[in-house]
């Protein structure tokens, strides 16, 4: 849980977690929607996935009991080669070296490393291996990225409670909150959707669920068309409308920063009946809905609220969707909607 996340963000998802499925064999036990519904919020949803799948292969390869060997964690389905090193030495004591990005930061400074991460991941884990103490191996692996998060921050590092302070290169030169150097980042790519808000009379909403493996794998979500780098068309997008409707545009975006690309998606609402997935919109809670979901719900119900058939609302979809054929009202939905889905 804590990949790519603050111990805040964690602590209440560990907590209901484990009181949920206090050891692994309760985990394997679980249904993989269950797994996804307690963590969704939490983001990076593949973590989920793996930690079910490393459930299920601890129980049926080693008859409940992690391996200790560093070569055979590794291969657990979503452990690598720092967790495996931090599981062989936390859990086993086993004199390995667990370099997370607070230890990163920690040893560039130590050493004075002035290669910009990731390239020099390599180097810091040499050195991070240097160091590992023949006792305690664990206690130190805990100290190092504690050290990182506490006192060896990113910025303002408070250098006089450092243990290390007397032997550290970058605090003799004063070049502290210069290193680790980072790669310079690329920006992120837009992309663009359309989400389909389908209902049904009784106040339910069509859902789908998305496949087991890539982005958001295994979740649920509001039907949409792919994610690409051009907005959509209405005559487009209704290519891969889940029903036919009187489609009508929903006024705004839906704006959502991935890792690796950020996404507005443009809403299309209207009424109609289909085989699928039907949820109460006051029960959504109870879906595993990523964020991304949540905010097209939220923002669905909102705009249906502010503008209910309302011929002139205008979409996002574009900032020049008049010159890109992009979606642009309702009324033309309602011209265009069920005949281009036939």
């Amino acid at each position: 849980m804590l990949q790519q996340t603050t111990v805040a963000s964690v602590a209440p998802y560990f907590d209901r977690f484990v009181a949920r499925w206090p050891d692994i064999s309760a985990l394997a036990a679980a249904s993989l929607q269950e797994v996804l519904h307690l963590w969704q919020g939490l983001g990076y949803y593949a973590r989920a996935r793996n930690l079910h799948a490393c459930a299920h292969v601890v129980v049926e390869r080693h008859r409940g009991v992690f391996p200790e060997e560093p070569a055979a964690l590794r291969a657990l389905p979503g452990i690598g080669d720092y967790t495996a090193a931090a599981i062989a030495a936390i859990a086993f004591d086993r004199r390995k070296a667990a370099v997370d990005g607070n230890a990163e930061r920690v040893l560039a400074r130590l050493y004075a490393v002035t290669d910009p991460v990731p390239a020099a991941k390599p180097r810091l884990q040499a050195l991070a291996e240097r160091l590992v103490p023949e006792q305690r191996p664990g206690d130190f692996a805990q100290a190092l990225m504690d050290l990182g998060a506490t006192i060896c921050t990113p910025r303002r590092p408070r250098c006089i409670l450092c243990p290390w302070r007397c032997c550290c290169a970058a605090a003799a030169s004063g070049s502290q909150e210069a290193l680790p150097a980072l790669a310079e980042k690329m920006e992120r790519p837009l992309r663009h959707g359309v989400a389909f808000w389908l209902t049904r009379p009784g106040g339910t909403v069509l859902l789908r669920r998305r496949p087991a493996q890539g982005l958001l794998g295994g979740m649920t979500e509001i039907p949409s068309t792919p994610w690409r780098p051009e907005p959509w068309s209405l005559i487009e997008a209704m290519h891969f409308a889940p029903a036919v409707a009187n489609w009508e545009p929903l006024a705004g975006t839906v704006r959502h920063g991935f890792t690796h690309f950020r996404l507005e998606l443009a809403i299309l609402a209207g009424e109609g009946l289909t085989d699928g997935l039907w949820a109460r919109i006051d029960q959504l809670d109870q879906h595993a809905l990523p964020t991304l979901m949540k905010k097209v719900a939220r923002h669905a119900l909102s705009a249906l609220v502010a503008q209910p058939h309302s011929g002139g609302a205008v979409s996002e979809c574009s900032s020049n969707s008049a010159n890109n054929g992009s979606i642009t009202s309702p009324a033309r939905a309602k011209r265009i909607g069920a005949k281009d889905r036939r």
